[in-house]
C-alpha cells in the first residue's frame, strides 16, 4: 500500500495546475504542470524541495474539502463545523506527508507522465483526465483525475490508480476510527500519523 501511496503521489504532482492557466482545458492544465513538476522530481530528491513543490503545486489543484468529505462518507454530516475543519486539516497534511515521504524514497527521477486528451465541452463541470505514469522497472500504472470546476476554476477532488479510488481507500478505515472513538479520535489519529512522518522526515 505504501509504494501504492508512493505512486499516487508522484502522480498527483503530475495533475497540478495554477489558477493563472485557468483558460486552458484540464487536461492542458495537467500536461504544462506535469512537465513544470517533473523536473524537481529528476533533479532532487531533497524533502524540502519536494514538500515546497507540493505546496505550491498540489495545494492549489485539488479541492481537500470535498475529498476530506468523500473519504470520511456519512460521518461528516455528524461533524461539527470546527470538526469538519480539523479533519481537512489533517487528511491535507497526511497527503502532504505521505507524498513528500514516498517520492523521496521511491523516485527514480525517470518518471513520465502521458496525458490523454479529452473533449470538454461548455456545459461540462466534472471531467475525468485520464494519465499514464511510468517508470523505470515498472510497469506503466494508469492514473484518473476526477475534476470539478468551480468558482476557481478545475480541481481534482479525487484520484483513481488502477481502479482504486484514492478516496474510497480511506474511507473504510476512516469508518472503523470512527466506530471506535468518534470524529475527534479520528482528527488524533490523523494527527498521530503526521507526527511520525514529520519526525520520520
Amino acid at each position: 500500500m505504501k509504494r501504492l501511496l508512493g505512486m499516487v503521489f508522484a502522480a498527483l504532482l503530475g495533475a497540478a495546475f495554477s489558477a493563472g492557466a485557468a483558460e486552458l482545458s484540464p487536461d492542458a492544465l495537467v500536461k504544462q504542470l506535469s512537465d513544470e513538476v517533473l523536473t524537481v522530481i529528476r533533479t532532487t530528491k531533497d524533502k524540502a524541495a519536494l514538500r515546497q513543490a507540493a505546496e505550491q503545486k498540489v495545494l492549489p489543484s485539488f479541492d481537500f474539502r470535498a475529498m476530506t468529505q468523500l473519504a470520511v462518507g456519512q460521518h461528516w454530516r455528524q461533524a461539527s463545523p470546527d470538526q469538519q475543519k480539523n479533519l481537512e486539516d489533517a487528511f491535507r497534511t497526511l497527503l502532504v506527508n505521505t507524498y513528500t515521504a514516498s517520492l523521496a524514497a521511491a523516485s527514480t527521477g525517470k518518471e513520465s507522465v502521458d496525458v490523454k486528451p479529452i473533449d470538454v465541452k461548455p456545459g461540462d463541470n466534472d471531467v475525468v483526465v485520464r494519465t499514464v505514469v511510468r517508470t523505470a522497472n515498472r510497469p506503466p500504472i494508469p492514473v484518473d483525475y476526477r475534476m470539478t470546476r468551480g468558482p476557481t476554476g478545475w480541481k481534482v477532488y479525487d484520484v483513481i490508480v488502477e481502479n482504486l479510488s484514492l478516496v474510497t481507500n480511506y474511507r473504510s478505515s476512516f469508518a472503523s476510527e470512527i466506530g471506535r472513538s468518534g470524529i475527534d479520535g479520528l482528527v488524533k489519529a490523523l494527527q498521530s500519523k503526521n507526527n511520525e512522518l514529520a519526525k520520520a522526515g
